[in-house]
């Protein structure tokens, strides 16, 4: 009996200090979630009493060429962004990881850009950009290369879009696998090298099987963030030119605020939404299939 009043207790306390959280949870992210896939079945603009259209918007969506346009480019965006940036993350990581003198001071400055503001960061690169006076045309013209209209060509402005959120996310994702590198035992590398394994045979046999859930953590959330990306489309091109760089969440942006289509846009964010949990459940049945360490 008086174990089970100790259980008691502990759970109500348990329960009362998990109340602000649980609180927070429903009032800014359950409530909105229902509230806003109520929203997406109805044409609504803010002014005028909503108006019940049942899933019109969704079937809307896959006609819509705009729409169309901007999920393409979200999957070119994220395509071009996860696997570059992951490989380049996981290349630092194991640089970094060395015991060299000063290797701290490199670990802060390949993180630098994580703590920077996305304002900052595309106004740097915009001007990087430039045609005239960018610094990445200034050394293209110094091997007698002429640079492109970054920003401002249909072919370039994605891709550079890309170079600089790939630059901006590198040193998180750098330290998330610089954590699962240092997890990793050293006997299992004095016993490959006992074998006679090369640095190569280690990295593939051993870094790489050891790292798999680091992996599977940073992909997905990498595709999450990729599906979400906003700030350098809205900063550096605006969509642009000719919707280049519309994505799926810049144009949900341009119906909510600029045409004042909240049932559209609330439905364009849940095909986000399911795009997403699809990524992650097909992201965790592969990694069942692995074979860890």
């Amino acid at each position: 009996m008086k174990k089970k009043k100790l259980l008691d207790r502990d759970s109500t306390w348990s329960f009362i200090l998990l109340m602000p959280n649980i609180v927070i949870f429903l009032v800014f992210s359950l409530i909105p979630l229902i509230a806003s896939f109520f929203i997406s079945l109805t044409d609504w603009d803010l002014l005028t009493p909503m108006q019940w259209v049942g899933f019109t918007n969704y079937k809307e969506l896959f006609s819509d060429d705009i729409f169309l346009k901007s999920l393409w480019n979200t999957i070119y965006f994220t395509l071009g962004t996860v696997p570059i940036g992951i490989i380049i993350s996981l290349l630092l990581a194991v640089a970094v990881n060395q015991r060299i003198k000063g290797i701290k001071i490199f670990r802060a400055a390949f993180f630098l850009p994580v703590i920077a503001s996305w304002v900052a960061v595309g106004l740097m690169w915009m001007w990087m950009y430039d045609k005239q006076f960018g610094l990445l045309n200034y050394f293209l013209d110094l091997i007698g290369i002429k640079g492109p209209p970054w920003l401002s060509s249909i072919k370039w402005a994605m891709p550079s879009i890309i170079i600089t959120s790939i630059w901006k996310g590198i040193g998180f994702n750098m330290m998330l696998f610089l954590s699962g590198l240092q997890g990793i035992p050293e006997s299992y590398y004095e016993a490959a090298d006992i074998d006679g394994a090369g640095w190569f045979g280690k990295f593939m046999h051993i870094t790489i099987p050891c790292l798999s859930h680091t992996t599977l953590f940073v992909t997905i959330i990498s595709i999450i963030n990729s599906f979400q990306a906003f700030d350098l489309v809205y900063l550096m091109t605006f969509g642009g030119p000719a919707r280049a760089t519309s994505v799926l969440v810049f144009y949900l942006y341009q119906c909510a605020f600029r045409y004042f289509r909240m049932g559209y846009a609330s439905a364009i964010a849940y095909v986000i939404f399911f795009m997403i949990l699809i990524f992650s459940i097909v992201q965790f049945q592969l990694q069942k299939k692995r074979i860890t360490v």
